[in-house]
């Protein structure tokens, strides 16, 4: 069973509808990529995952004991506020020391635990959230454009941290991006919205697809071969997944289609 699995979903603010009949699913251990224009619905469905919107209509289904970890797209702190890294680990409620040690070593930042809140750089801000959302020792890490503000290093910088996560912890990723060289670099699948699911699937047979270059053009190709050139590597992981690796798709015909469920898709 997918860790998570969203079935005809829905969402409606007031009387707009943000999403519409959205079928997506999240399997163990694998990075998923949202796609899509702004006022998609990326951020929404991510929100809904979480319970943090209502769902209107369709269902969403969490397999049991599911634990999620949420890295929000901001966090905006008082500057005035006198808070410790530590102290911010322990909000709402007391977390053992070594368990926030072990989530900032997790996120790449050891040793910020004495820094102040307001003091850190936007790299090591989204790395202390990253590290809280990792105190639950999460199945699933959702990201909502985590890297926003932060510049092309520090973005990549972020990214790997992520795979390495990924790869020690063995928990799945769904992240909402709109760096789509990242999403071609780091995505096992890649999900167009807009509104719906547009398209889905491997990050090339994504960008190949009529939807997907309506909404982003060709631009991507570059990115395309970036991806085949830069990660032709493997992990070892035991996880049954191309995680990052450079793919031959020629078997692949197209897109998955959209009354098809992810599991159905061999990878």
């Amino acid at each position: 069973m997918s860790l998570i699995e969203a079935r005809d979903l829905s969402v409606r603010y007031g009387g707009h509808t943000v999403l519409s009949h959205v079928d997506m699913s999240i399997d163990k251990g694998e990075i998923v990529t949202i796609v899509g224009p702004n006022g998609s619905g990326k951020s929404t469905l991510l929100r809904a995952i979480i319970g943090a919107v209502p769902v209107a209509s369709g269902r969403l289904i969490r397999d049991a004991g599911v634990s999620i970890g949420y890295v929000p797209q901001k966090l905006a702190i008082d500057p005035t506020l006198p808070m410790t890294v530590a102290r911010f680990m322990s909000l709402p409620r007391r977390q053992h020391p070594a368990d926030v040690a072990a989530a900032l070593e997790q996120a790449g930042v050891p040793d910020l635990s004495t820094r102040q809140m307001t003091d850190l750089s936007g790299g090591q801000f989204q790395r202390v959230l990253l590290a809280r959302a990792l105190l639950a020792k999460p199945d699933l890490l959702l990201l909502d454009e985590a890297t926003q503000g932060l510049d092309q290093p520090g973005s990549a910088a972020f990214y790997r941290q992520i795979e390495d996560v990924r790869r020690r912890l063995g928990c799945a990723v769904l992240m909402v991006s709109h760096e789509l060289h990242v999403v071609m670099s780091a995505s096992d699948r890649v999900i167009c919205l807009n509104g719906h699911v547009c398209c889905q699937g491997t990050p090339e047979i994504v960008a190949s697809a009529p939807e997907y270059r309506a909404l982003f053009g060709t631009g991507t190709q570059g990115a395309l071969a970036l991806y085949r050139h830069d990660h032709n590597h493997s992990h070892d992981d035991g996880c049954d997944h191309d995680h990052g690796h450079a793919h031959d798709h020629a078997h692949d015909t197209g897109v998955i289609p959209l009354h098809q469920t992810t599991r159905d898709k061999v990878h």
